[in-house]
């Protein structure tokens, strides 16, 4: 399932991202995954193809966090910037929609 963050200072997502502890523009194609998928911060920087299944539109973000399923976050979300749900053509104001991912 797919939601939408703000991964600037002062946004949704809290502090800076895990990957390298800086604030990043959500004009920026990015996303953080959950803990799970995260793991461990081995997919830091690595494009992954997000493939709306509403829209059948594909778009590659870069892994910048982690979506803390310890901490509220569910097992099964990719958390993404305004510009990837601009990508898919899709409306952030749903919330959460259902997604196809994997590594690129």
């Amino acid at each position: 399932m797919m939601t939408v963050n703000s991964f600037e200072k002062g946004g949704s997502g809290g502090g800076p991202s895990e990957c390298d502890g800086h604030y990043h523009s959500n004009k920026d194609l990015i996303t953080a995954l959950s803990t799970g998928w995260y793991a461990g911060g081995s997919r830091c920087f690595k494009p992954i193809r997000i493939t709306s299944t509403q829209t059948g539109r594909t778009v590659v973000a870069r892994v910048v966090d982690e979506c803390d399923s310890h901490h509220g976050c569910k097992n099964n979300i990719v958390d993404t910037s305004q510009a990837v749900w601009d990508a898919l053509g899709l409306d952030s104001n749903i919330g959460v929609v259902p997604v196809i991912w994997s590594d690129a």
